[in-house]
């Protein structure tokens, strides 16, 4: 879609749900967005994959504004992946399409820590029938593991499983600066 079409949209989403990004004026996302093509492009990438990417913060150290994924359930074009491309590599038989890091790296963004998720699920209730891959931690990853979140009984669960494991419930959420 075009430069123009997504900044109306993502500027409608922002107007919808304020309670997300309040004291942040759109008017400054927006200058910050027309300045920087190649993160609109990424912005692109998780609006086509359904991540209906939202303003959630304002790091006033960096001067960028954050984006997650805001989309209810886990983005439907980002499920059925294994953890990283060393997971998938590893796997004999039924191989995933891809894996969360490799196509997170090729949109442009990362995947949401434990903690950004955690401040992700207070500010609304996510991933109540699906999970989402998070950034494992190096000592985890080590060992052959990974974790993912979801939302249950009234709970943010964050767990672990095998990084080669994959489901078609579970995908990913992104993190952007811009």
């Amino acid at each position: 879609m075009s430069n123009e079409e997504l900044i109306n949209i993502l500027k409608n989403r922002f107007e919808k749900n304020i309670s997300r990004h309040k004291d942040i004026e759109w008017a400054k996302v927006q200058a910050k967005l027309e300045a920087n093509t190649k993160k609109l492009s990424s912005l692109d990438e998780m609006e086509a994959t359904g991540g209906e990417p939202d303003v959630v913060e304002y790091d006033e150290s960096t001067d960028e504004y954050i984006f997650y994924d805001c989309s209810p359930e886990s983005p439907k074009g980002r499920r059925s992946l294994c953890y990283d491309g060393e997971a998938l590599e590893a796997r004999k038989e039924n191989k995933p399409k891809s894996s969360a890091l490799d196509m997170a790296a090729a949109m442009g963004i990362e995947l949401l820590t434990e903690h950004q998720y955690r401040h992700l699920q207070s500010i609304g209730n996510f991933d109540m029938k699906t999970s989402s891959w998070l950034k494992t931690p190096p000592e985890i990853r080590k060992l052959g593991g990974s974790i993912f979140g979801d939302f249950r009984y009234g709970n943010v669960f964050i767990y672990h499983n095998g990084a080669e494991s994959y489901y078609a419930g579970r995908g990913f959420r992104g993190v952007l600066r811009v």
